[in-house]
């Protein structure tokens, strides 16, 4: 799905028609409020002009990752615009397009949207299964992970939390059974995964 974002009628409708022509499904929104407040938000790639009026398209870019949204973002820009395209790149934008740009640039930003949103897709489903991993810890499971993370040995670990070193070393093989990691390296991974 590529979500067409375009205060001009004539642009989002030219463009969602080259886009279905290409077999790609389109959907147009007449301004960033509308593909927020849009109920039936699939989830694929956004295709906005930066400048807009009410949310342009650097703050859609912001609200997007505000709300969890995990979209992969084109930006459309004018010429005196780049400084613009620019902050937006650094944003995270996946790629910007100066007008006028031809359909084979167009369809080749829009393929790379959507190779870079199966990443984000990907990426954000492994943290969620990370995090809800995590989430299985008792306090106690949570404590020597967090002291393992940070790199102490479990008898630092163990002074740390006032229990036996052979305690620190049931919780631990705890912890990596629950997280279903074994060793150190992919638990860091791990809880690097969930953010």
């Amino acid at each position: 799905m590529v979500h067409v974002v375009d205060d001009d009628a004539s642009v989002r409708d030219s463009l969602a028609f080259l886009l279905e022509a290409a077999g790609f499904v389109a959907r147009t929104h007449g301004s960033a409020e509308a593909l927020l407040a849009d109920e039936d938000l699939a989830a694929g790639c956004v295709l906005t002009d930066i400048r807009m009026p009410g949310l342009d398209g650097l703050a859609l870019q912001e609200r997007l990752r505000e709300l969890g949204l995990h979209m992969a973002v084109v930006v459309m820009t004018g010429h005196a615009d780049v400084p613009l395209a620019v902050r937006a790149m650094k944003a995270g934008a996946v790629d910007f397009l100066q007008k006028p740009f031809s359909e084979r640039e167009l369809l080749a930003a829009v393929r790379q949207a959507l190779t870079a949103q199966q990443r984000i897709a990907e990426v954000a489903a492994a943290a969620a299964a990370a995090a809800e991993r995590l989430a299985s810890l008792t306090r106690r499971e949570r404590e020597v992970l967090d002291g393992l993370v940070a790199g102490h040995q479990t008898k630092v670990i163990a002074q740390e939390l006032g229990a036996s070193p052979r305690t620190i070393e049931v919780h631990r093989g705890r912890v990596m059974e629950k997280l279903g990691v074994h060793s150190l390296p992919e638990l860091v991974r791990l809880v690097q995964s969930a953010g």
